[in-house]
């Protein structure tokens, strides 16, 4: 048997998110559709994470096994040729047969668009904000996250994770544009839903109807009632996945 790492991007505005649905379509169903069609058999894939309807990802990972080596060059240049446009392999390496995609994951790096401004360039991939935004009180509040470990305030209820727990390791906005800000986060794991939430939460210390303390509590108080709205999907992009090195061959 021979695993792989397949690294791949995607707009998902098209899709159900990435994991297999019964009566919708998703990512991982077109990807492994053509996949069959190339190595004509069926070759399941496990992917490092979920992402929600509608959120996009500049390099999601999956693992796939394979009874023989491939030529990783050829065949990410065949899945190229019939994926549609809106989903791209960039490369596969060759990793260690226990190798997991998933639960070997280091770290996992988030950002979410908002535009302060009409944009019509920003209008299908970040988030428009009215009035004013403070977003120095949104940093002073996504520094909070870092004291903290369990998120069940930001996660989707009834989900069959074992824990809530997270470690944060970053997490912060930053101005890129005139009108347009960007949030990093990055942390070992996320729970669903969980960077829109904290999103939708943040704005409102950024619009003055939460406190920072107001914010710390939400964490505390452990309840998806009492966090913000879901921020909206196609504004927020997985950046990356990180391994530990010794897992590559």
């Amino acid at each position: 048997m021979f695993r792989y790492f397949i690294y791949f991007s995607y707009d998902g505005a098209a899709y159900h998110g990435w994991q297999l649905q019964p009566n919708a379509v998703t990512v991982q169903q077109v990807l492994e559709e053509a996949l069959a069609t190339v190595v004509r058999e069926p070759v399941p894939l496990v992917g490092a994470g979920r992402t929600d309807a509608g959120v996009n990802a500049l390099c999601m990972v999956a693992h796939a096994d394979f009874d023989r080596e491939v030529d990783t060059a050829q065949l990410v240049y065949k899945l190229n040729r019939i994926l549609p446009p809106d989903i791209a392999v960039k490369c596969m390496k060759r990793v260690k047969s226990d190798a997991h995609a998933r639960f070997d994951a280091i770290s996992r790096r988030y950002n979410y668009h908002v535009v302060t401004e009409k944009s019509p360039f920003a209008r299908k991939y970040a988030c428009r904000v009215y009035g004013v935004v403070d977003f120095d009180a949104m940093n002073r509040a996504a520094e909070v996250l870092y004291e903290y470990c369990d998120f069940t305030s930001f996660s989707k209820l009834h989900t069959d994770v074992k824990t809530n727990n997270c470690k944060v390791k970053y997490a912060a906005w930053h101005k890129v544009g005139e009108c347009e800000w960007v949030f990093e986060i990055e942390a070992d794991r996320f729970l669903r839903n969980m960077v829109r939430a904290i999103v939708g939460t943040l704005l409102m210390v950024g619009r003055g109807k939460m406190t920072i303390d107001g914010f710390r509590e939400v964490i505390e108080k452990k309840s998806r009632c009492e966090a913000g709205d879901s921020a909206i999907g196609e504004a927020l992009f997985l950046v990356s996945v990180e391994y530990p090195e010794d897992i590559f061959l």
